[in-house]
C-alpha cells in the first residue's frame, strides 16, 4: 500500500517508480465514473473499478486486452472508434460523445464519452485515458418531459377550440335572443352583450396565432384585432377609419389580453356613441407608444365627445368599469380627456419620463 509519508513534499520525478504506480492506480479507483486508461494501440492498461462495476466486467477480462476485443468483440462498437481515432490524428480532446449501445450484461445504454491524450515529458509514447458516464435515466427523463410538454400543447390547443366554439354558440344565441324580444331596452342589452362576447372571441383568437407562451408582438396584435373589429362592426355601411400607429413593442400573453380587451371595449364605445350622424372624416385611432419598460395606449376618435363621468357624479357604465379594472391588473392608470372635437383614453404604465409631458398634452388624434 501507498504510504502517504514516503510522497510528502517529494518532487514529482523524484517518486520511485512503484510508489508513482500505486498512486496512478489509487487515483484510477477513486474516480466515480467509470474510466480506461489506454496505449497507443489501444490496449486497456487499467481500469477503475466504477468500470467493472457498471459493465459487471472482471480484471482478467479487461487488461491488456484490446478494447475493440473485449467481451467477445461487444466493444467493437463504430463511434468508439471513431473516437479513439479522432484522438490519434488530431491530438485533442473529446468531450460529450453520445454512444446508445446494447451492452451484453446490462442492456441498453447512452453514455456519454470523454476522452483525452497524455504525452510524456520525452514524447516516447502517449496515453488515452477514456471516461464513460452514464446518462441513460436523464435522457428517458428527458424524453418523459418532452412528452408531457406535447400532451400540455395538445391539450391547451382542444381547449382554445372548445372555448371559441363556445364564444361563437354564446354569441349566436345572444343575437337570436335580441331578434326576438319585445322590449327596446333588453334588445339593446342582448346586442351589447353580443358584441362584447365576439370581443372576447377576437381577442382569444388573436393570442392563439401568436403561440403559446410566445411574446406578443403588440402593433402586429392591435393591427389584426382592429381589422377584425372593422370588418364586423363597420364594414362598409358606414364610412368610419379605424386606424393602428404602434412602435416597436412586445408584451407577455396574459398582459395582451387585458390590452386587446381595452381596445375592443374603448373601440365598441367609439363607433356606438362618438358619431350618431353620419361624418365624412370620422376615425378613430389606436396609438401604442413605448419607453423601455413603459408603454401607453390611447384610443381617440373625432366624434362628439362625452361628458366625464366623474363630473356630474353619474354611476359609471359597465364598459368603463371593465376598463379601469383592466388597467389595474396592468398596473396602469386611464386618463379620459373629452371635448367638442372628439374624445381621448389613455391607459398609461408607468411614467414616460422626458416624454411623457409631450404626450400628456395631445393623445394621438384621429385624423
Amino acid at each position: 500500500m501507498l504510504n502517504p509519508a514516503m510522497a510528502k513534499d517529494a518532487p514529482l520525478a523524484d517518486i520511485p517508480v512503484g510508489i508513482a504506480l500505486a498512486l496512478s492506480h489509487a487515483i484510477i479507483d477513486t474516480v466515480r465514473d467509470p474510466l480506461l486508461v489506454l496505449d497507443e494501440n489501444h490496449c486497456i492498461t487499467a481500469a477503475s473499478r466504477s468500470f467493472y462495476q457498471t459493465f459487471q466486467l472482471f480484471d482478467e477480462d479487461v487488461r491488456s486486452q484490446l478494447l475493440f476485443e473485449v467481451d467477445g468483440g461487444h466493444w467493437n462498437i463504430p463511434e468508439l472508434r471513431t473516437l479513439l481515432e479522432t484522438i490519434g490524428k488530431d491530438q485533442k480532446t473529446v468531450e460529450d460523445y453520445e454512444v446508445d449501445r446494447e451492452f451484453p450484461r446490462i442492456g441498453r445504454r447512452i453514455m456519454c464519452l470523454n476522452a483525452r491524450m497524455v504525452f510524456y515529458e520525452h514524447g516516447t509514447h502517449s496515453t488515452i485515458l477514456l471516461a464513460f458516464e452514464d446518462i441513460t435515466d436523464r435522457r428517458a427523463i428527458e424524453q418523459q418531459v418532452q412528452a408531457l410538454l406535447s400532451e400540455k400543447d395538445m391539450l391547451l390547443e382542444e381547449m382554445r377550440h372548445r372555448v371559441a366554439n363556445s364564444l361563437q354558440i354564446i354569441a349566436s344565441i345572444l343575437l337570436i335572443k335580441a331578434r326576438t324580444v319585445q322590449s327596446e331596452e333588453t334588445r339593446l342589452q342582448l346586442q351589447d352583450a353580443h358584441q362584447r362576447v365576439l370581443s372576447v372571441a377576437a381577442v382569444q383568437q388573436h393570442l392563439h396565432v401568436s403561440g403559446s407562451g410566445a411574446k406578443i408582438v403588440v402593433g402586429d396584435y392591435l393591427t389584426k384585432l382592429c381589422e377584425t373589429l372593422a370588418q364586423s362592426m363597420i364594414g362598409d355601411s358606414r364610412p368610419i377609419s379605424l386606424k393602428v400607429e404602434a412602435e416597436a413593442g412586445t408584451a407577455v400573453s396574459h398582459q395582451a389580453v387585458s390590452i386587446g380587451l381595452i381596445v375592443t371595449e374603448l373601440v365598441m364605445n367609439a363607433l356606438k356613441h362618438a358619431f350618431p350622424d353620419d361624418k365624412k372624416d370620422a376615425a378613430i385611432v389606436v396609438s401604442y407608444k413605448v419607453a423601455e419598460t413603459d408603454w401607453k395606449l390611447a384610443i381617440s376618435d373625432n366624434g362628439i365627445g362625452r361628458p366625464d363621468q366623474s363630473v356630474d357624479g353619474a354611476k359609471p357604465g359597465l364598459g368603463t368599469s371593465l376598463v379601469q379594472s383592466l388597467a389595474k391588473q396592468l398596473d396602469a392608470t386611464v386618463d379620459i380627456k373629452s371635448d367638442a372635437h372628439g374624445r381621448a383614453v389613455s391607459i398609461t404604465h408607468a411614467t414616460f419620463k422626458g416624454k411623457t409631458a409631450d404626450m400628456a398634452k395631445k393623445p394621438a388624434q384621429a385624423a
